[in-house]
């Protein structure tokens, strides 16, 4: 991202270091000066050269100069700054390897795209953060006013003006320059003016990065995330622009090492606030005045302006309008029958009247919250759309007639409180996730019961989150859960000491992990399967309440209870579960899902076995959106017939350090207090769990 002070700092190490070295050379501009110079790589090699040789060196071509570098400057110990760097060849032109230049060199390099430091395999990456509002403040008043605080009559506008520039100090030093010595009216003049049309000096700067994109999907996704989708979960936005053809995975990978986006917490795709004015206004370049032949709409005037003259056209791929809930505005569906290439719409408290047929078949994103009617039109096309939320509607009924949405992947029906069935799932056999908070006239109706087989009959299906009104209703609905879903697996289970039965039936220890950190639970499981192959038992010492990264947490039978600790920042969890059964079952292949329920916010989470089976970071965001510090919490472990369940642990993995591996056990009357010692052994599997 431009504008944040790379080639500033850069310039500030340089000058602290210069004179440690005796040749040395800081070469500005690369970027530019190879693409608007016809020889702009030769012309860097001969400034590295000059600048250390003290001459002038003749230099005939690229390779020529890379031969001359290698060997005139063999040995030496140099301080070489490289600043704004775009492609890789730029640096192997000028520095070639590590082994062109003598020991101590120390090579810096300014650059917008973190990839291409990886490619290069630097020591040290440092990223440059944004200037906080304290620092923001300080360098905007010495543009502004020439001292380190604003002026007291104009602390409010310097304040506004810094939360405009969102820390980043070109965009400050700009602006102050700009309005130094200005009057009050001058200020708020700009203020507005920013607000539509960014300044040109800043936008340029930045421009650089998008404009560097060598592939027009990147530059797509940029503009739909900017216009669309900040503050989105990254994996939502995924699959939806998959689904528009724009190969999203690898495209917002492309974003994030060119800083512009960023991903913030919970996953949720966020965006400098002039970066996104950036793309906005690339956007009206296009066709400043008139918003209907532009490629997105997003500002409300313009998009009130295009659905009541109907000058949609075939350009617009993506709208969105979010009116008040309070709103009567109404629209007719023919102002949308000339923008057949609209993928992405939202449409927020919005009326719409008349045959939906006309909205395009291209759609594969609608959000519609606050859906007026009863119920979706059959006649409105939704047979490509991936991703459907339709939260707080009024719907009574998803569809009259049972629908075929092959590629919907994402259904959100959550604070409809008037849906009282669900739909006929047998037409959406690619739906992974579904969301059902708050929702009480379905709980009413019992039709939360069907859920279950839902998830054994949909094989994309991830996970369902279901929400109650009550804590009253949350019990009635999960014992209807439980006892539909998996009847007798669900009895409460005697613990026996009589090992009598041990020939036909063993005991095993199956380890589940959830969460940011499934290279640890990967490893322990491959070391458990490694020392199995070689002998007859293996002992895994799994840390416990004594440890001040890990939380354990106890349940005979199949459920764990637990309480979400305070300011635990949990990465992870780990579910290890100890069962019965015949040789030929284990828990893999019977293992049917784990549910969460949380009883302080009156939900129920089901993850199915695949989910739990190929967990990724996109479900544990789902499960950590699902509980906060302080809730109740209650795990279920839900196994076919043949595996009864005697006991059930979870780790709350906290913190940053986590070291999960296999040790060497000590005795078990040697563990440490509250920690599991788990001995697995090939016939009989054992758990030991040290009492208080």
């Amino acid at each position: 991202m431009g504008g944040l002070g790379k080639t500033s700092t850069a310039k500030g190490i340089y000058n602290q270091i210069h004179r440690k070295f005796i040749d040395k050379s800081f070469i500005e501009d690369i970027r530019e000066i190879c693409q608007t110079e016809g020889r702009g790589h030769i012309l860097l090699q001969k400034k590295l050269l000059s600048d250390v040789l003290k001459t002038e060196v003749d230099i005939l071509s690229v390779g020529m100069g890379k031969t001359t570098i290698k060997e005139r400057l063999s040995g030496k110990r140099m301080l070489v700054v490289l600043d704004d760097v775009n492609e890789l060849g730029q640096v192997e032109h000028l520095c070639g390897n590590r082994e062109w230049f003598g020991q101590g060199t120390v090579i810096i390099i300014t650059t917008r795209d973190v990839r291409l430091l990886k490619q290069l395999k630097v020591d040290s990456i440092y990223k440059l953060e944004e200037m906080d509002k304290n620092e923001s403040l300080e360098l905007f008043s010495w543009h502004a006013f020439g001292n380190a605080e604003p002026r007291e009559d104009f602390k409010e506008l310097a304040r506004s003006v810094v939360a405009y520039c969102g820390g980043l100090p070109l965009a400050l030093r700009v602006l102050g320059a700009y309005l130094i010595e200005r009057p009050k009216q001058l200020w708020e003049s700009v203020l507005s003016k920013l607000e539509k049309i960014p300044n040109d000096q800043v936008q340029k700067k930045l421009r650089i990065s998008f404009d560097g994109l060598s592939d027009p999907l990147e530059k797509d996704i940029f503009l739909d995330v900017c216009c669309f989708f900040i503050g989105k979960d990254r994996g939502y936005v995924t699959e939806i622009l998959n689904g528009c053809g724009l190969h999203a995975d690898i495209g917002i990978t492309v974003l994030l090492e060119r800083s512009l986006i960023k991903v913030e917490k919970n996953n949720k795709l966020g965006m400098h606030p002039l970066l996104r004015d950036m793309g906005r206004e690339i956007i009206c370049e296009s066709s400043r005045n008139k918003p209907g032949k532009r490629s997105r709409l997003w500002f409300q005037k313009d998009v009130l302006d295009v659905l009541t003259k109907n000058t949609g056209t075939e350009t617009i791929v993506g709208l969105a309008l979010k009116l008040h809930y309070s709103s009567r505005d109404c629209f007719n569906a023919y102002a949308f029958k000339e923008m057949k290439s609209l993928r992405l719409l939202q449409l927020d408290h919005v009326h719409i009247t008349g045959d939906y047929q006309y909205l395009s078949k291209q759609l594969r994103w609608v959000c519609w919250q606050g859906f007026p009617s009863k119920y979706i039109p059959n006649n409105f096309n939704l047979e490509g759309v991936i991703a459907i939320d339709l939260k707080h509607s009024n719907l009574r009924l998803v569809w009259k007639k049972p629908q075929v949405l092959q590629w919907l992947k994402i259904l959100n029906l959550s604070h409809s409180k008037y849906l009282t069935a669900t739909p006929n799932f047998s037409g959406l056999p690619s739906l992974e996730k579904l969301i059902l908070k708050d929702c009480p006239s379905l709980s009413k109706n019992n039709d939360l019961g069907d859920l279950v087989p839902v998830l054994t009959n949909l094989s994309n299906l991830r996970s369902v989150l279901v929400q109650c009104d009550t804590e009253a209703e949350l019990s009635k609905q999960l014992g209807t859960i439980l006892d539909d879903a998996y009847g007798v697996n669900f009895t409460e289970l005697e613990i026996t000491s009589d090992t009598s039965q041990i020939s036909k039936h063993y005991l095993k220890s199956y380890l589940i992990g959830i969460g940011s950190y499934q290279e640890y639970f990967n490893t322990l499981s491959d070391s458990i399967s490694e020392r199995l192959e070689t002998s007859e038992s293996c002992d895994v010492s799994l840390p416990g309440d004594n440890d001040p990264y890990w939380l354990a947490h106890i349940g005979m039978g199949h459920s764990v209870y637990f309480t979400v600790p305070e300011n635990c920042h949990m990465k992870g969890m780990a579910l290890c579960v100890v069962y019965l059964s015949t040789p030929e079952k284990t828990a893999t292949e019977c293992l049917i899902s784990v549910l969460m329920v949380n009883y302080t916010k009156c939900s129920i989470l089901i993850c199915k076995r695949d989910t739990v089976i190929s967990f990724n970071d996109e479900d544990w965001e789902g499960i950590m959106s699902h509980l906060g510090s302080g809730d109740k919490v209650e795990i279920f472990v839900a196994f076919g017939h043949g595996l009864e369940i005697k006991k059930t642990a979870v780790y709350l993995m906290c913190d940053e350090s986590i070291d999960m591996k296999m040790v060497p056990s000590p005795e078990p009357k040697k563990v440490s207090k509250k920690n599991a010692f788990v001995r697995i052994i090939k016939k009989i599997v054992t758990s030991k769990i040290q009492e208080q």
